[in-house]
């Protein structure tokens, strides 16, 4: 059963079931969900001189989904987790951010996978993918010492009632 052609594309958020399989099916998906948001960008973004460098209205209103599109078109690799929560990959895991129109991007995995050594430079891959897609993007520690990041839209990108 092919459940991506049937509910339509999602793309990796790191909560996932399972890694997705890099497959030319999920691949094609990816390239073309993230042309897609590209092309979203030239239609909508026609009053900025570069129009592909900002988040579209779109991206603003589904920061979850435009981030998630973008790290993956980007080659990055999201986490996963099986059936009782517990973490089976190392990747990027991306939630709801602190402030309105935010996400959180954090580098997770299993116990004893290491990703907590890995996570300084894999979130800086992530952060430069970002902020090369015009996203406003903070480096954090949380709780033990953890880092992760805020991915936020640009300040003249945000709608009227993002916060």
């Amino acid at each position: 059963m092919d459940t991506e052609h049937e509910t339509g594309f999602e793309p990796a958020t790191g909560d996932g079931p399972s890694a997705p399989v890099p497959d030319g099916k999920r691949s094609s998906s990816v390239r073309t969900a993230f042309e897609g948001m590209l092309q979203i960008r030239r239609l909508t973004n026609t009053g900025h001189a570069d129009p592909q460098g900002v988040p579209a209205p779109w991206e603003t209103h589904r920061p979850l989904r435009a981030v998630a599109i973008a790290l993956e078109a980007s080659g990055l690799t999201a986490s996963a987790v099986d059936g009782s929560g517990l973490r089976t990959a190392t990747g990027y895991r991306l939630q709801q951010g602190e402030t309105p129109g935010g996400v959180r991007v954090e580098w997770l995995g299993p116990p004893g996978s290491g990703a907590a050594h890995a996570e300084e430079a894999e979130l800086a891959r992530c952060a430069a993918v970002l902020r090369e897609l015009g996203w406003t993007v903070l480096l954090y520690r949380g709780a033990r010492r953890r880092r992760f990041l805020e991915v936020e839209p640009p300040a003249g990108a945000r709608g009227p009632n993002d916060g």
